[in-house]
């Protein structure tokens, strides 16, 4: 089995253990277990499943434990705790094209070892060829851009938030108001989906009645992220009805429908996913627990996402400016070395406005991202259709070499922003 036929995972770890030993145990409770050898044949069986240790690296020594292990005080063991990187290697025979096999096998029991105070996967690399048993993006970067005619700037959204009471009727308006002030993207809320006070089967057909009413009149296409997060079976219906109202995405809360819903989901339509990553947090915030952005983003663009939100820079949320760029990036990234051009689209939201809009073009290497500014475009003083210039007007003046402070003299929107949301 070549290099060509194997997942690399990478791992921080913390025990009072010998790394190396841990190392060990991890490899065998991923791929070939750790029952008694019966046979020399199960002995060969067992070395073409075998998970494959990279390399083990020690890091440091910390007294404490991250996290409480009643195996090791069962056993009497403390500490020194030893912190290491450790790099083991998957035959993907053992997986197939499967993607809750894949991530249990990344995963899995390891969280649960009894000699483990801290373990989190950080990094996950996907080989060329088993990439390509699963979906590319149905748009990605370029089929975004394409469907919302917008090629050489962000594209700047917004997000409705119908739990604020809104009826179907009302969310119509708003988006007929948004549409006028000349917005690329409008997405749901997260965690609105199917509300009794405004339901797919009333919003999808009122509002698109309005984007087809703006498209006939400016030839311009808005996108609109339906919200379908449900069980398997009603996310199909929704996305139904959304393709049979002429829509061209739909969003799902990639934590609750998990990877079958949303392979399921890819699988059924061909429309924009709109990937919401709510709830990761409680993955990935502890420093020696869960799972890193890089690997999860790398198992949901398995599965045939198209965007995926990374938060954004000077937010309202705990990542830092490094998180979030590195998140960016790794979306903006093949999945595969070597392998085909699969980037999707990184989405910055939470707290953005035009004056958060220079950080995010250095994060994102360019202007191939999504922009989605609530506040930033809703509650600007002089209206939305400001909201909506302020952003293209920011995007204008960094593009000619200007700070915003420079650009704004000649910009009202963007300098009326400045004032409002930057004091």
């Amino acid at each position: 089995m070549t290099d060509a036929d194997r997942i690399v995972a990478e791992y921080l770890i913390e025990t009072p253990a010998a790394p190396e030993a841990v190392a060990e145990t991890m490899a065998a409770e991923q791929s070939s277990g750790t029952l008694s050898r019966i046979s020399g044949r199960i002995d060969r069986l067992r070395a073409q499943a075998a998970a494959e240790i990279l390399s083990v690296e020690q890091i440091d020594e910390v007294e404490a434990p991250s996290l409480h292990s009643a195996y090791l005080v069962r056993k009497g063991v403390t500490g020194p705790y030893r912190r290491a990187r450790v790099r083991l290697s998957y035959p993907t025979s053992n997986i197939g094209q499967n993607l809750p096999t894949l991530a249990a096998t990344v995963s899995g029991n390891l969280y649960d070892l009894g000699e483990m105070t801290g373990l989190k996967l950080v990094w996950l690399s996907i080989p060329r060829d088993y990439r390509r048993r699963y979906p590319q993006p149905s748009h990605g970067v370029a089929g975004t851009r394409q469907a919302v005619r917008v090629r050489d700037r962000p594209v700047f959204g917004t997000v409705i938030k119908p739990n604020l009471g809104m009826r179907a009727e009302d969310i119509a308006a708003l988006v007929d108001r948004l549409c006028a002030a000349g917005v690329d993207f409008i997405k749901d809320d997260e965690i609105c989906a199917n509300p009794e006070i405004a339901p797919l089967s009333e919003r999808v057909p009122a509002v698109m009645e309005v984007i087809r009413k703006w498209q006939d009149l400016t030839d311009r296409k808005i996108m609109v992220a339906f919200n379908v997060t449900d069980e398997a079976c009603a996310m199909r219906r929704h996305a139904d009805l959304v393709a049979a109202e002429g829509g061209s995405c739909v969003m799902a809360s990639l934590n609750w429908c998990g990877l079958s819903g949303i392979a399921a989901l890819r699988a059924h339509t061909p429309l924009a996913i709109h990937a919401h990553r709510n709830g990761f947090g409680a993955l990935s915030r502890h420093p020696l627990l869960g799972m890193g952005f890089q690997p999860y983003q790398s198992l949901y663009r398995l599965a045939g996402i198209d965007h995926m939100h990374v938060h954004g820079i000077g937010g309202k949320f705990a990542d830092t400016a490094d998180e979030v760029t590195a998140a960016a990036r790794a979306c903006l990234s093949p999945l595969s070395e070597d392998g085909p051009d699969d980037a999707v689209m990184p989405v910055f939201s939470s707290g953005q406005w035009a004056g958060t809009l220079p950080e995010t073009l250095q994060a994102a290497q360019g202007s191939d991202l999504m922009f989605l500014c609530g506040s930033g475009v809703l509650d600007h003083p002089s209206g939305l259709a400001a909201g909506v210039a302020s952003l293209r007007e920011a995007y204008d003046a960094l593009r000619q070499g200007l700070t915003l402070e420079e650009g704004a003299h000649d910009r009202p929107s963007l300098s009326t922003a400045l004032r409002f949301f930057g004091g």
